[in-house]
């Protein structure tokens, strides 16, 4: 069987070459400085392509952001670390499953750039055939147990891209997990501050429930021993 690394390079290739009316690519900005081997360049942080755990945010940035001048950890890492999504992020991997980015493999579903600014919304038609082209080849090459999709849109589109419905609400979507081959798929709500407020209403901690039922699932259905201090919360009436 081929090497990850060298599907995963010939992933990376694709996104390099492509080019989709009304989006820019990572290499147009600055002489390519942004430019890497991978799908995304947040897997510079998170490419264990051995990991257990995948996350798949929407999209890695913005004409808006990426015209601004050059953001040395953004470079270096493939995110950058002040941001809430981020550290949001790190701090759930963390809480609940004991992991650093670096012990998962985390890509975009859409890796090209929109234009306009980082709010600004990518249409359905085009996430789905970017989840058909490269985040269910990622996670057919990487084979982790559990794939985690920040936000709804997120998730809706691998579903589509699968065959499968998209689901009514957010916390529909976190409701219903679906698998591909050996990988269970799961949607929260996204680390940013607009999804994690939609989701944490009337002063509840809606995202660490979701994360704790979750976490939970995952350790029943591979059998896995121990309890973390999150369902130790769950336990105690944390936990919807």
């Amino acid at each position: 069987m081929m090497d990850k690394h060298v599907r995963l390079l010939r992933l990376a290739h694709l996104r390099q070459e492509s080019r989709w009316p009304g989006y820019r690519c990572i290499g147009d900005y600055h002489g390519g400085v942004y430019e890497c081997d991978f799908v995304s360049p947040y897997t510079r942080s998170a490419g264990n392509v051995d990991a257990e755990l995948m996350i798949l945010l929407q999209d890695w940035s913005c004409d808006e952001v990426l015209g601004d001048q050059i953001l040395p950890e953004r470079l270096s890492l493939g995110h950058d670390p002040s941001r809430a999504t981020n550290k949001r992020l790190k701090g759930l991997l963390q809480r609940h499953f004991g992991l650093e980015l670096k012990d998962v493999y985390a890509t975009n579903v859409f890796p090209l750039i929109k234009l306009g600014a980082i709010s600004a919304s990518i249409p359905m038609r085009d996430l789905v055939r970017a989840a058909r082209e490269f985040a269910l080849p990622q996670i057919e090459i990487v084979g982790p147990r559990l794939a985690v999709c920040l936000g709804k849109a997120a998730f809706d589109a691998v579903a589509l891209a699968s065959s499968r419905s998209r689901t009514g609400s957010l916390a529909e979507a976190i409701e219903s997990p679906f698998e591909i081959g050996r990988t269970q798929v799961w949607c929260q709500a996204h680390t940013g501050p607009l999804g994690t407020n939609a989701r944490n209403r009337n002063g509840a901690d809606q995202v660490t429930s979701d994360w704790t039922c979750m976490a939970a699932a995952y350790r029943r259905r591979e059998k896995l021993p121990g309890i973390t201090l999150a369902e130790e919360g769950a336990r105690a009436g944390v936990a919807r």
